[in-house]
């Protein structure tokens, strides 16, 4: 199998070399030779799955944007928070790695009140440029830290708080910060007197937000030499909600954890003994997936559906284990992206990327997780959905689209031809967002295929008018797979100044028994269906 990666990680580098020397690259293999046939759809509007949260499309912040304090000034940038604004309602959630290595140190001097104005850019543009260009250099010592595992402590003061919350208040986005479960007493039980003076300086501040306490508790003994097993962080998280229940703004504020890593091995020992202890003190699981090392991937692997299948296993392990435990308990993706290790180079951040992030929405809501909470938003690494340019990335449109047309109700659909199910293209139903128009449906379409597909609709909404939202690479075929940008309906997608993204208008078309999903596509065919699921 690592032989297997390591010769398609090989041919990924060689075809980004002839890439950008002019050569073209050598072709995927195409292993659906079915396409060019008609697929027929079955559609059950009758009555939802299941229901996810409103906010089931949330993001993140790394920590490390906090590694310098001075970079924290970038989420007063009007451009970010126009962005961030557009992804309401959803969680923000401020953590990661370094999260653990953050110390509270407050400076205990009043800061003037004209910066939590939402209607003023407090951020002037020739700072923006200058903190721009800095953190692209920030960016490769913090890479440097990741790849020798030496992590150095991050004192914050009050200034990386407020700009946190004035980002997510003006943006709309509801904060979750990530508190640092790395001091501990000597008896190994978790020392709460920083995150205390935290919770204190808040709650003087009157900022509302919710909690968590550590990032991925099974990498401890790797990257601090520190191991807790499930039953004491259990026990930590114990702590936390007690000591929120004393606070008059805190006692009833969402606590979430343990953000463990996804299970290896069949593996979840270290989330059900936490579970058996703690389980009572958070309001959701969360658990983190990726799905490949972004150090030793290719571009097949973001096409594959084999490796878009892998998030089922995973899931239905921590469900289960959950289900056991604590039955109800709602399940989240606390963190989550395409490739672990920042993101993959020249992948992640490209059109590619879009196939495994609508497939993990689809797939997620499915399946019977709450909340998908997709790392990052911005932030270091190559996973993010805006760039170091504060420029949106393919991933960033998909999930404006996403919040737009897509509602919480999960509905029935499968696909088949007589040949049986197509592997390559892969389709998610849901009630479409009522503010968009109430008793429609919305199909979710990925085509992974260079083949074009032909969908056939069943006759309950073969007469129902259709608004088309075609995504596509900017270039054509699987060279445009590694572009970073992307065109809706032909057109090429970009902010018309700061404050302005452009329409993200659906092409209308007239009612028709087929549906046309082009190669390498991500579509979203909003149907007015009047179904009862979504009255």
């Amino acid at each position: 199998m690592k032989s297997a990666r390591r010769l398609l990680f090989s041919l990924c580098c060689a075809l980004t070399l002839q890439i950008f020397t002019g050569g073209s690259p050598a072709p995927l293999p195409d292993r659906d030779l079915d396409l060019n046939r008609t697929l027929s759809l079955e559609l059950d509007l009758s009555a939802a799955r299941r229901r996810v949260d409103p906010r089931f499309l949330s993001v993140t912040i790394d920590a490390s944007l906090a590694s310098e304090e001075r970079f924290m000034s970038l989420l007063s940038s009007a451009k970010i928070r126009t962005l961030a604004a557009a992804l309401s309602p959803a969680f923000l959630r401020f953590g990661g790695t370094r999260q653990d290595f953050m110390v509270f140190t407050p400076q205990r001097r009043r800061r003037a009140a004209a910066a939590a104005s939402c209607d003023v850019d407090v951020l002037p543009w020739f700072l923006e440029e200058r903190l721009k260009e800095d953190w692209t250099r920030q960016q490769l010592l913090l890479r440097t830290e990741d790849l020798q595992r030496k992590y150095h402590r991050v004192h914050f003061t009050e200034l990386t708080v407020d700009l946190l919350h004035a980002f997510s208040n003006c943006s709309g986005l509801e904060l979750i910060f990530g508190l640092n479960a790395l001091l501990r007493t000597a008896d190994n039980s978790w020392n709460s007197s920083n995150a205390r003076s935290l919770l204190q300086y808040c709650e003087s501040r009157g900022y509302r937000m919710s909690w968590e306490l550590g990032n991925e508790p099974n990498s401890y003994e790797k990257k601090a030499g520190v191991r807790v097993d499930g039953d004491q962080l259990g026990l930590d998280f114990t702590r936390l909600r007690d000591m929120m229940s004393e606070s008059k703004l805190y006692r009833d504020a969402g606590l979430y954890g343990p953000d463990v890593g996804q299970p290896r091995d069949h593996r979840v020992d270290l989330l059900e003994g936490f579970l058996q202890s703690g389980a009572h003190a958070i309001d959701a699981c969360t658990w983190h997936h990726y799905y490949v090392n972004g150090r030793d991937t290719s571009l097949e692997d973001f096409v594959d559906p084999e490796v878009l299948d892998t998030l089922t296993l995973k899931t239905n392990e921590v469900l289960e284990k959950v289900q056991l435990v604590s039955p109800g308990k709602p399940v989240w993706l606390g963190e989550t992206s395409s490739a672990y290790g920042g993101g993959a180079a020249g992948l992640s951040d490209t059109f590619a990327a879009g196939f495994m992030w609508l497939d993990k929405l689809g797939l997620g809501a499915t399946l019977g997780l709450g909340v998908v909470m997709r790392q990052v938003f911005i932030g270091a690494g190559s996973y993010h959905l805006v760039d170091d340019n504060l420029d949106p990335l393919p991933d960033y449109w998909l999930s404006v689209l996403y919040k737009r047309l897509v509602g919480p109700e999960v509905l029935a659909v499968r696909a088949g031809s007589g040949y049986g199910r197509s592997k390559r293209v892969r389709l998610y139903l849901h009630c479409t967002n009522r503010s968009h128009r109430p008793g429609a449906v919305t199909l979710m379409s990925l085509n992974l295929s260079k083949k074009p597909a032909r969908m056939s609709m069943p006759e309950l909404v073969s007469s129902s008018t259709v608004e088309a939202f075609v995504l596509q690479s900017e270039r054509p075929g699987e060279e445009g797979l590694y572009s970073r940008s992307v065109r809706l309906n032909g057109e090429l997608l970009k902010m018309v100044d700061d404050t302005t993204l452009p329409v993200l208008a659906g092409a209308r078309l007239p009612p028709s028994e087929h549906l046309q999903l082009p190669a390498y596509s991500l579509a979203f065919f909003v149907l007015d269906a009047k179904a009862a699921a979504c009255h």
